[in-house]
């Protein structure tokens, strides 16, 4: 079944909200593949309490060993999938979910869902877009909300995708909203960043203006079949023309292909491309890339740990409406109501 945030499937407790000492037992149950254990130790990383986030810590502390320096390279293949609004990547992760959970990998999909404004919760709902993967022993699919900040996702995200590690998954896909910069972030995450895009004029021209094809180690054009198989693969033949624009010579050359997550098609020959660029990059390439990843996921955590401390400052608050008021009054520029928060806060610290 899918564990999400709005269900209650494998928390027996407190409504699957994690307590307080329950770290050795959230660890034993991850170690054992124990589904309840997963999805518990989950919701532990997304939270922003603070208590959560020291337990949170902890348990990840106690999940790569303190004794292991070296964790830059561990036994799971993370792909990173985003794709324009409407290209049906929840379709095509399913169809490849599949696939890999029938040739022996254990899945875990990440997506990283909008939130809801009112609640903070996941917007979307995997269980309905993954419904025949949702019921695979072998797959475990969690929405995860974005939480409003790219550093929550960062945050969030590569703490889960620790967790899914720890628990013998050894493929993670994380899907992205597929807006703004969600992207941008989810890639500085993964091995490999695969980009689905559709046969609509403009698409390929729209993809080098936001970057993405910058990013993109493998791109498909999804919905290739029936009448538009022909379009796709002049659209794939048009955005492999594109990238010799955006890519340096010497440069991983990402390929280009068709696929339709639909009908289950091409899927495989795609996930050859994804594993032809782990192989390109190599144990010492991969190592050096996860290196990085973990420097800038210091800094997002630097980032996301003074967000939180600025937000629960007693200074802070003690001046919040007052500098509200004042601003939406407009008595009170921008600028200066920064500088005051920030003195409030460093007086506090």
């Amino acid at each position: 079944m899918v564990s999400t945030s709005s269900t209650n499937e494998g928390r027996p407790t407190n409504e699957g909200r994690p307590t307080k000492g329950r770290v050795p037992a959230l660890v034993a149950g991850i170690r054992e593949g124990r589904r309840a254990a997963v999805s518990q130790a989950i919701t532990l990383v997304e939270s922003s309490k603070p208590e959560h986030r020291a337990e949170a810590r902890e348990l990840l502390t106690e999940l790569s060993g303190l004794d292991r320096l070296d964790q830059r390279v561990g036994p799971a293949i993370r792909v990173g999938i985003s794709g324009v609004p409407g290209v049906g990547k929840s379709t095509f992760i399913e169809a490849l979910g599949s696939r890999l959970t029938a040739a022996g990998h254990r899945v875990g999909v990440l997506a990283v869902d909008p939130s809801s404004i009112r609640t903070g919760g996941s917007v979307l709902g995997d269980k309905t877009r993954m419904a025949r993967l949702s019921v695979d022993p072998n797959a475990f699919i969690r929405p995860s909300p974005s939480a409003g900040t790219l550093g929550g996702v960062a945050r969030a995200t590569v703490q889960a995708m620790a967790v899914l590690e720890a628990a013998s998954y050894d493929v993670v896909l994380v899907e992205t909203v597929g807006v703004g910069q969600s992207e941008v972030t989810v890639a500085g995450m993964v091995d490999t960043f695969l980009f689905l895009t559709l046969a609509r004029t403009g698409d390929q021209l729209q993809g080098i203006k936001k970057g993405i094809l910058e990013i993109a180690d493998v791109i498909a054009v999804n919905k290739a079949d029936g009448d538009r198989e022909q379009e796709a693969r002049a659209a794939a033949r048009e955005l492999a023309g594109a990238l010799r624009l955006v890519r340096a010579p010497g440069e991983w050359a990402p390929p280009v292909v068709t696929c339709s997550g639909l009908h289950d098609v091409g899927v495989d020959d795609l996930w050859d491309r994804v594993l032809e660029h782990r192989e390109h990059l190599g144990p010492q390439g991969l190592a050096a890339k996860r290196s990085r990843q973990q420097l800038d996921f210091t800094w997002a955590l630097v980032r996301d740990e003074l967000d939180q401390r600025l937000r629960h400052s007693a200074g802070v608050k003690a001046i919040r409406e007052q500098i509200r008021d004042q601003v939406l009054a407009g008595d009170l520029p921008a600028t200066v109501a920064a500088d005051r928060i920030l003195a409030a806060y460093d007086e506090g610290a």
